[in-house]
Order: structure tokens, then C-alpha cells, then sequence
């Protein structure tokens, strides 16, 4: 009887502790992409492997010259830059920050590349 009174507090204290931790770190905010786009691979694809998707992408750039491919990171950011700050990795509910936060990933892409989406000027191709 004794060894179920222990081990159902221990459960107990378990449980109670996992509350307590969940509680502590908060999901990330990923804010939406821009409106009517397309994303070049399924959320969870992109979720899993985009890092791999970069990388590779960045080889073929910097050795083969190949720009504009389909996972340039130019093309994320013109797509998941926030509406507000106009930038992926500015503010901690911006989208590369919000989910690398949470994952405590250090970004380094932004040291050498810019981080905001491009801006067009108001009147061009009129």
C-alpha cells in the first residue's frame, strides 16, 4: 500500500512539474506569410529541413553563381517579412526569430545578409 501511496505522488509530482516547465516557455508567434503566396515547400518540410534548403542554396550561389533559385533566402524574407516591422528577424514575434527563440538556434544569417523584405517604389511599373 505504501509503495502505490509513493509512487501515485511521485506521478503526481511529475505531472505537476511538466505543468510547471510547459508553462515556462511559451510556443513561438509565427506570423503569417504575406497574403496569397505560395510557399515553396509544405510547412512541414520547410520546418524540418529548411536550414538544409539554405545551405545547399547558398552553395550553388556562392560556388556556381546560380541566384534566384527556388529556396533563395531573398524569397523568404519578400514572403515572411512581418507587415509591421518589415522584417524576418527584428522583433521576437518576426518569423525567423520567433521559432529559433524558442528552439534557442542562434540565426547567423542576417550578420551578412539584410533581413528586410524588399521594398518597391511607390508609382514603378505605372
Amino acid at each position: 500500500m505504501l509503495y502505490r501511496v509513493l509512487l501515485l505522488g511521485l506521478l503526481t509530482a511529475s505531472f505537476a512539474f511538466a505543468g510547471v516547465a510547459a508553462a515556462r516557455t511559451p510556443k513561438p508567434v509565427v506570423e503569417a506569410a504575406t497574403a496569397g503566396t505560395q510557399c515553396v515547400a509544405p510547412p512541414d518540410v520547410m520546418r524540418r529541413n529548411h536550414m538544409d534548403f539554405l545551405k545547399h542554396q547558398r552553395d550553388d550561389t556562392v560556388h556556381g553563381g546560380i541566384r534566384g533559385a527556388k529556396f533563395s533566402l531573398k524569397g523568404c524574407i519578400d514572403c515572411h517579412a512581418s507587415q509591421k516591422t518589415q522584417s524576418v528577424a527584428k522583433d521576437e514575434t518576426n518569423f525567423c526569430i520567433s521559432c529559433h527563440s524558442y528552439a534557442a538556434v542562434k540565426i547567423d544569417c542576417f550578420e551578412c545578409h539584410a533581413s528586410k523584405a524588399r521594398t518597391v517604389a511607390q508609382g514603378a511599373g505605372k
